[in-house]
């Protein structure tokens, strides 16, 4: 892999803040974060583009006494076979519950099945955390 150097010019302040951040993070040096905010950015642009191959999680917390929502859950995490690759149910107390969803596939697919789980009744609050498979990343 060849290093390239690049310069960019930035306000003064907005690297003051910057350097504070990254030594909070523990970063070793400005080029680490900047890779990293770079990478970032281009797995931003995989999932907004929606042909790449992508991965991410889909973390719910609901009520499992409303209505049929675990069901419902089931039956639309069977309906996507080959995008689910695993979920993690734990029991928060003796009504809520958190279930995280492992997914794969194409962008614009993985985010309409978080679309449709989130907005069941019965889910109190729940995120899609999108990331890459690292096939196309440095």
């Amino acid at each position: 892999m060849n290093l390239v150097r690049f310069g960019v010019s930035i306000p003064e302040e907005l690297l003051e803040k910057f350097d504070r951040i990254i030594e909070e993070k523990g970063y070793a040096n400005r080029s680490e974060a900047i890779r990293d905010l770079i990478r970032d950015f281009i797995v931003r642009h995989e999932w907004e583009v929606g042909n790449e191959e992508v991965a991410g999680t889909i973390t719910m917390v609901y009520n499992h006494d409303e209505a049929d929502v675990v069901k419902e859950l089931l039956d639309l995490q069977h309906e996507y076979l080959d995008e689910i690759v695993a979920s993690l149910h734990v029991h928060m107390d003796e009504h809520n519950c958190l279930e995280v969803v492992v997914v794969k596939g194409e962008a614009k697919k993985i985010k309409k099945i978080a679309d449709r789980l989130l907005s069941l009744k019965g889910v109190k609050h729940g995120k899609l955390v999108m990331t890459t498979t690292g096939k196309e990343l440095v």
